[in-house]
């Protein structure tokens, strides 16, 4: 081994007493000192519990009425104990708990505002409901939200936003309905300066009078001076200045130029079967195309590859939840997540798409069907399913893992 040739000439003349001092001394300042653990907390964990709560207390603060859908205005909740509200990227979405008839469930729904809304004096957050037939959660927030009304919410969550590392400079949004809602916060994120990116927003209503946020969306379009433009497609009527028909990939090469450009899209599952078709004439790259959680499905048997084993066919699926076990009736059409919440089981979840994980379950024993693009290699082959987006074809038992 080398030896190391430093200068000991510094260190001549020290004495070992004063060393043997030090330990005395800390050994009395131990003895003298309060045997409770000090409480410091890093910086960096004060930003992440800021930015990542457990949960949300939140209040219902205003509704906006805009016809076939209300906004909704949510301020902290002081009286429980939410003081500020988390900080967000335009495109996340929170996930709301519901109580319905012992029912406990959870539901994502888009943030439709200006991130810097979340950081004011007086911060909130707003959504933006349409009702849908058999949307149990949006059909139930629009009889029961006003203001005053208490609710729970996750931090902001999903990874569907605008990165310059990934996303072209120029974005083509294609909306359809309450789509609408990540593509107005991105706007309005761009008109504060908060975002910089070119956004053409492409947004399919069935007749004019269909269109949410119209006069919000034209008013941020004409303050951003060509950083943000919004053409209304209608599929049931003509009308000038509109386009007419459905977005094609022949509409949405029309707006989107000759430079690069990337594809968002958000909108009602049934959009996406047909607008799919035309975004895969583009041949963009696939870091080109990103694609919001449609949410849970609604209707199984509109989803490519689901065949039912037998019309009507009833499973047994057994629950084990820490050291509870439970058995659950549940059909072939029903998502395993659903089925359990009626149980009274309740299961942490966030988008209801099978892509963000946090439902994540192991499959102890039995058949079951879930769309191939929402479960990994790995899941598949270990025993892992999203309860989520995951049918029953037999008798079935899973393990939970809730965080609450």
């Amino acid at each position: 081994m080398a030896k190391y040739n430093y200068d000991k000439s510094s260190l001549k003349g020290l004495k070992v007493g004063p060393f043997l001092g030090e330990v005395k001394l800390r050994q009395q300042k131990i003895a003298e000192a309060d045997a409770t653990p000090p409480k410091s907390i890093f910086n960096s964990n004060v930003l992440a519990s800021k930015l990542h709560p457990h949960y949300q207390a939140l209040v219902v603060e205003k509704v906006v009425d805009h016809g076939s859908a209300k906004q909704y205005v949510l301020g902290p909740n002081t009286k429980q104990g939410t003081k500020e509200l988390a900080y967000f990227r335009a495109g996340q979405y929170l996930s709301f708990l519901f109580e319905m008839n012992g029912t406990r469930t959870c539901r994502p729904y888009t943030i439709c505002s200006n991130p810097k809304d979340a950081i004011a004096k007086k911060p909130t957050y707003s959504i933006l409901v349409k009702g849908v037939e058999g949307g149990a959660c949006s059909n139930y927030i629009l009889e029961n939200w006003k203001p005053g009304t208490e609710v729970l919410a996750s931090p902001p969550v999903g990874n569907y936003y605008y990165t310059n590392l990934r996303d072209a400079k120029h974005v083509v949004a294609l909306a359809g309905g309450s789509g609408i809602t990540p593509f107005f916060s991105m706007a309005a994120a761009i008109d504060a300066g908060i975002e910089d990116f070119k956004l053409t927003i492409l947004y399919g209503s069935r007749v004019s009078n269909d269109i949410l946020l119209k006069d919000e969306l034209a008013a941020i379009e004409k303050r951003c001076a060509g950083k943000v433009k919004v053409v209304h497609v209608l599929s049931d009527e003509k009308k000038k200045g509109f386009e007419h028909g459905f977005i094609t990939a022949d509409i949405i090469k029309k707006y989107a130029g000759k430079d690069d450009y990337s594809v968002f899209v958000c909108g009602p599952p049934a959009m996406y079967t047909f607008i799919m078709q035309e975004v895969n004439k583009l041949k963009l790259p696939l870091r080109r195309v990103r694609l919001e959680v449609p949410g849970e499905t609604l209707d199984v048997k509109n989803l490519p590859g689901f065949k039912e084993t037998k019309k009507g066919a009833k499973h047994t699926l057994t629950v084990h939840i820490r050291d509870e076990v439970k058995k659950v009736e549940i059909d072939e059409k029903t998502t395993i997540v659903r089925a359990i919440e009626n149980a009274g089981i309740l299961v942490t979840t966030d988008c209801r798409s099978g892509k963000c994980g946090l439902c994540r379950s192991r499959l102890i024993k039995g058949d079951v069907w879930m769309p191939t693009d929402n479960r990994r290699a790995a899941d598949e082959k270990f025993g892992w399913i999203h309860p989520c987006n995951t049918y029953v074809k037999s008798d079935c038992e899973i393990e939970v893992f809730p965080s609450f």
